[in-house]
């Protein structure tokens, strides 16, 4: 496994490269997970940069040289998933005391995926929301990263089902949690 990739703190200027990212690892690390029709929504409709996690310096790349390969963070705030685009609510501060720190939006560029990206970015973010004073941690993930979290040791609560494209598609989700500390 390579060790020379570098995680540092995501910034604005970021943005665009993390968005074309997104929507490439949203659409390409799907097949045999989703289907055509699942893949397009989630990623069109859901999937995205949230700048407030940006903002609170907990959503980091991964590059190869200057490249962002790979991108993921996790976050003290009550928001489950989903880019600006995607948000409805404010984001409440969690109390770490009692609830889980969310696991958020972890992708990874095609042709980078099994290189062990996504597990630095789960070591990097378990270890800032240890130290934030979490004690778990929750992510709803989507089916192409199951396999991921469940090897970081992450059990399924329940099920869920998203509702996209205007009701005309169903995208299952799982929603998932850890104990660290």
């Amino acid at each position: 496994m390579r060790t020379d990739f570098k995680i540092r703190a995501a910034t604005t200027a970021d943005i665009p490269e993390l968005q074309e990212l997104i929507e490439r690892s949203g659409i390409g690390l799907s097949v045999g997970f989703y289907t055509r029709e699942q893949a397009h929504a989630i990623t069109r409709e859901v999937f995205g940069v949230d700048t407030q996690l940006i903002r609170d310096g907990t959503y980091f790349t991964i590059e190869d040289n200057t490249r962002i390969v790979a991108c993921g963070g996790w976050s003290k705030r009550s928001t489950p998933y989903g880019g600006d685009k995607h948000k409805v609510a404010p984001d409440r501060l969690l109390d770490p005391a009692t609830e889980p720190a969310r696991i958020r939006a972890f992708f990874v560029d095609p042709g980078m995926e099994r290189q062990g990206l996504g597990s630095m970015l789960m070591q990097h973010c378990t270890t800032h929301a240890l130290a934030a004073g979490f004690t778990s941690l929750e992510l709803t993930a989507t089916m192409p990263g199951v396999p991921l979290y469940t090897a970081h040791g992450f059990v399924p609560v329940h099920d869920l089902s998203l509702s996209l494209a205007g009701g005309q598609v169903a995208v299952p989700l799982v929603l998932m949690r850890k104990a660290i500390g």
